[in-house]
This record gives C-alpha cells, structure tokens and sequence, in this order.
C-alpha cells in the first residue's frame, strides 16, 4: 500500500482520516494474505479518497504565492516611498 504524503494526512478531514486509515488497514490485511488483485481496488478507493486534500494542498500553495506576491509589492512600494523621501530631504537641504 503506499501512503499519502504527512501534508496531504493533515489536510484530510476527520471523516477522510477515518476511512483513509481503515482503508491501509484493509489494504495491509490484503498484502499479508497475498491478496493483490483485491489491494489494487482499495489503493484505487485511496487515491480517490485524498484528492480533495490534494486540492486544498495546492490551494494553500497558491495562496501562499498570492501573499508572498502581495508582500513582494507593499515592500517595493515602501522602497519606492522611502527613496522619494529622502530625495526630499537633500533637495531641501
């Protein structure tokens, strides 16, 4: 069975992490009876399960990169009013 990464674990809801790990208990039982055919179906029933997580996941990323962009350009508009300010200051001197 191959697990979801821990970022897309702590984005599962309750209910998600509820059946996510009863699903890799399934799955572990089918290995150990060599059971593969059947494992195949419930790590299929797995990746289904996560995608919503997955989707969050890179909702996060996005905004993440809306905010660095937001911060990138207060912090150029602040350069820009700061280096106005002090051409203020020497012309006045």
């Amino acid at each position: 069975m191959r697990h979801c990464s821990v970022q897309v674990r702590g984005l599962l809801t309750r209910d998600e992490l509820d059946r996510y790990n009863a699903l890799i208990e399934v799955g572990h039982f089918l290995e150990t009876e060599k059971r593969y055919d059947h494992v195949a179906v419930v790590q299929k029933e797995i990746d289904i399960l996560i995608l919503p997580a997955i989707e969050r996941l890179k909702e996060k990323s996005r905004q993440r990169d809306r905010d660095t962009e937001a911060y990138l350009a207060r912090k150029a508009q602040m350069e820009t009013e700061l280096a106005a300010a002090l051409r203020d200051d020497e012309d006045e001197e």
